[in-house]
């Protein structure tokens, strides 16, 4: 017998010897906890235990098609890429126990694209592909997690959270219900030329809040509801035998069938509407109220809307952050995306503010002078959790200086009074006054183009660092074509200037995530923070600095983080697999945080985004150190790109 085959007789004699207790040291992991017990068997009887010692080769390109699958029974294996700007090589991920290799390589019969060395002494077990194969086909959860990889670790999670919802509610949730499957019944229809009379009597019979008005093609051609028949019967002339087509809504709004609930919920908030129409190739195919969203919300997002934006006090709009919260607890608990929770927040938000200032300009009077208000950072990139501070200005327009400060003069007192109405709402003073009522942001349009052209031209690492939150800027309330002119403007010269990109690529490195080299996590090592590491600015930071940077610099106008990202993959900036990483991992990481301030809100504690690692299941600590080494990535490109 020669010494490989010895070798190999020795390996799997270990493992066959340990068969159970290799079987229970893999039902920690997915997607071997979800296997069924014969085929995990199965699994461990056909593998190979072996060892490699600190920096020895496991797999690498040259090696060829890929003939194993790995799995690390011990240790801790590294990914290394020859880096094409330096010599050398650089770190790619990260992989620990339980974790599993390479995927990607095995199932498209090819050459791994990166060398895995053993990052310490490391076991690993060694699947051959025929038995990969094998069980490939026998095992559902093993096939679909090979299929997806770590996608499937993150539905895993979201299946685990809704499940915990329904045992607790009882029911189904879901704002990605397809708006066809929401809309079950007949929608209630008549032709334009129908008297009023006979239409309310349909609405009446089938017990409907609305009536579309459809050609004979069923296209629709306009809306008439209950708010409609309410405005007709105040008129003390309406004729009810008018028809229809002189009293509906023209041109309803409508979303195709594949739509989500949660599409229609946002339509609905921002256009102050209670029905939307689902059309399909023209032809009217439903209808889908507010109704049917309260059904599955427990909490009425769009009546909520309604409330704030009607609401007659500041006391009132404070009393209704406690909705939000209920809300937000909900949607938490049957497992909505943060991106979906932090989209209804910024909403809710932008409502109570042009509430706040509406209502300011009813105690103070109208000031007589048009005026934007603008929201930067997180607001500005409609990424608000519910712990967030006032990040404000104003923006308006004048012939000179002087008419600017004049006008100045006028605005700040509301600007005053707004900030502290907010406050009162629940939203903290910004400690370092980047509000409205600074008179440093009370500009006019010549002004503000002004400031943003010295952040440009003038800009250092240390002046960056205070500079960057205004280039998320977008329109609250008032007119919005001054800011987008501004925005304009600032891509213009963001895009023309090379090293204002590379100060703002040396800016996005400044935070890095909390994972090394030899640890798990990198958490703090002393004082309050002890133990524990921010979610926010060592996780979402670096996306977030990430994605801004590209987006100014390749001229896309887009301000949310996700939505740059999808941007830059559309303008081939990013690889599309990349951007599909970056996404998810930022999606995990605002969740993780979310999830934290609801249980500290229950809980009567502070917010805060400091989080103890060792706090979170074995799952959510793999994906979540996933996830920072994506953010890892995304600082390498830069730095790549940069050359810094």
């Amino acid at each position: 017998m020669s010494t490989t085959d010895a070798f190999a007789q020795a390996g799997k004699l270990a493992v066959m010897q340990n068969v159970h207790g290799t079987m229970e040291f893999l039902q920690k992991f997915p997607p071997f906890n979800q296997m069924e017990s014969a085929h995990l068997a199965y699994l461990v009887e056909n593998c190979l235990l072996r060892f490699y010692g600190r920096g020895e080769s496991i797999i690498k390109p040259s090696d060829g098609p890929v003939e194993h699958f790995y799995i690390v029974k011990q240790g801790r294996v590294v990914g290394e890429r020859p880096h094409s700007a330096k010599r050398g090589t650089e770190t790619t991920f990260e992989i620990a126990g339980g974790e599993c290799f390479p995927l990607a390589a095995l199932l498209g019969e090819r050459a791994t694209r990166t060398e895995h060395l053993a990052g310490e002494d490391t076991f690993c077990l060694l699947l051959a592909k025929p038995a990969f194969v094998r069980l490939f086909a026998l095992s559902g959860p093993f096939r679909d997690f090979a299929l997806r990889g770590v996608s499937s670790l993150l539905d895993q999670v979201n299946q685990q959270v809704q499940l915990r919802a329904v045992e607790t509610l009882g029911a189904q949730y879901s704002l990605d219900t397809r708006l066809i499957d929401l809309a079950v019944r007949q929608p209630i229809a008549c032709p334009p030329q129908m008297p009023l009379r006979d239409a309310v009597r349909l609405m009446h019979e089938n017990q409907v809040g609305s009536i579309v008005i459809v050609d004979e093609q069923q296209r629709p051609q306009g809306i008439f509801t209950l708010r409609d028949l309410r405005r007709v019967i105040a008129d003390a002339c309406a004729d009810l035998g008018q028809s229809i087509a002189e009293l509906m809504t023209q041109e309803p709004f409508h979303l195709p069938p594949d739509a989500s609930a949660f599409d229609a919920a946002i339509a609905m908030t921002e256009r102050h509407i209670a029905h939307v129409c689902v059309v399909d190739d023209g032809r009217l195919r439903g209808v889908v109220s507010e109704r049917d969203l309260f059904s599955l919300q427990r909490v009425d997002l769009v009546h909520l809307a309604r409330t704030i934006r009607h609401a007659g006090r500041v006391e009132t709009l404070a009393a209704l952050r406690n909705d939000i919260q209920r809300l937000v607890d909900s949607m938490l608990a049957h497992g909505a995306s943060s991106t979906q929770i932090t989209h209804i927040i910024t909403l809710l938000n932008d409502h109570t503010v042009c509430r706040v200032i509406e209502l300011a300009i009813e105690a103070l009077g109208d000031p007589g002078l048009p005026f934007t208000w603008l929201c930067f950072g997180s607001e500005g990139r409609r990424e608000q959790t519910l712990h967030t501070d006032q990040d404000n200005g104003i923006l308006f327009e004048a012939r000179d200086a002087a008419e600017a400060a004049a006008i100045r003069g006028r605005l700040l007192p509301l600007a005053e009074r707004i900030n502290q109405d907010l406050a009162t709402c629940g939203f903290e003073l910004c400690r370092g006054r980047i509000m409205a009522s600074n008179p440093e942001l009370c500009l006019s349009r010549q002004e503000w183009s002004r400031r943003f052209a010295g952040f440009i031209r003038e800009a250092t690492p240390e002046s960056l660092l205070g500079s960057s939150i205004y280039f998320d800027l977008r329109t609250v309330w008032g007119d919005r074509e001054s800011c987008e002119q501004l925005r304009r403007e600032v891509l213009a010269q963001v895009a023309d200037n090379r090293l204002f990109q590379r100060l703002m690529a040396d800016n996005a490195l400044r935070q890095r995530p909390p994972v090394g080299r030899f640890r798990d996590f990198v958490v703090a090592r002393k004082g309050a923070e002890k133990d524990t590491l921010d979610l926010k600015v060592q996780g979402l930071t670096p996306f977030v600095d990430g994605a801004r940077l590209l987006a100014l610099a390749h001229g896309i106008d887009s301000c949310n983080t996700l939505e740059r990202l999808r941007q830059l993959v559309a303008h081939e900036v990013i690889d599309a697999q990349d951007g599909a990483a970056f996404e998810e991992a930022y999606h995990f990481i605002q969740q993780t945080r979310m999830q934290q301030h609801q249980q500290q809100a229950r809980q009567g504690l502070p917010f805060s985004n400091r989080l103890d690692p060792d706090s979170l299941n074995h799952l959510d600590r793999r994906i979540l150190r996933e996830s920072f080494r994506q953010a890892q990535r995304l600082q390498a490109s830069l730095a790549l790109r940069y050359q810094l």
